[in-house]
């Protein structure tokens, strides 16, 4: 599949006060047409012809314009996409050593090109989702037993 496409938009690289201001008339206008299945996007001059949007596209965009307007950055990758070992251990946070453990041992599938590794992003999000469920389950667990011993 060649290089992952994503892109990536840096904390503070957007104004906040205007995605703020943008984020605001986009969820007043899918709100107000609930149904509508694409938005349209009209110029100030009301000239052109307007532009017709998916509304999972717009959804989208009104997610990244509220982290911009928190101060947060974005990275939109494909669902399809595959990643390098280091790529993976980035987005998880761990060293790229761990997460050849992770393949290895069967934990997240990939696939090799050559001598190299590759995984979809898809199963790296389905790890992410299994480890964060089993860390809750184990925060949960020593929450009750502290409660039972009075700690």
């Amino acid at each position: 599949m060649g290089d992952v496409q994503a892109k990536r938009v840096r904390p503070g690289s957007i104004d906040a006060e205007v995605a703020g201001r943008a984020v605001r008339r986009i969820k007043d206008y899918l709100m107000q047409y609930p149904e509508q299945p694409t938005v349209q996007v009209v110029g100030e001059h009301g000239d052109d012809d307007p532009l017709i949007l998916p509304r999972e596209a717009v959804s989208l965009l009104a997610f990244i314009l509220a982290q911009a307007a928190e101060g947060r950055g974005v990275t939109v990758i494909p669902s399809d996409a595959e990643l390098t070992t280091q790529q993976a251990a980035d987005m998880l946070n761990v060293s790229r050593p761990y997460v050849i453990k992770l393949l290895e041992t069967g934990e997240i599938p990939f696939r090799l090109i050559g001598k190299h590794r590759r995984i979809k992003c898809e199963d790296l999000q389905e790890y992410k989702r299994r480890d964060d469920a089993k860390r809750r389950a184990a925060a949960d667990e020593l929450a009750a037993l502290g409660q039972e011993l009075g700690i």
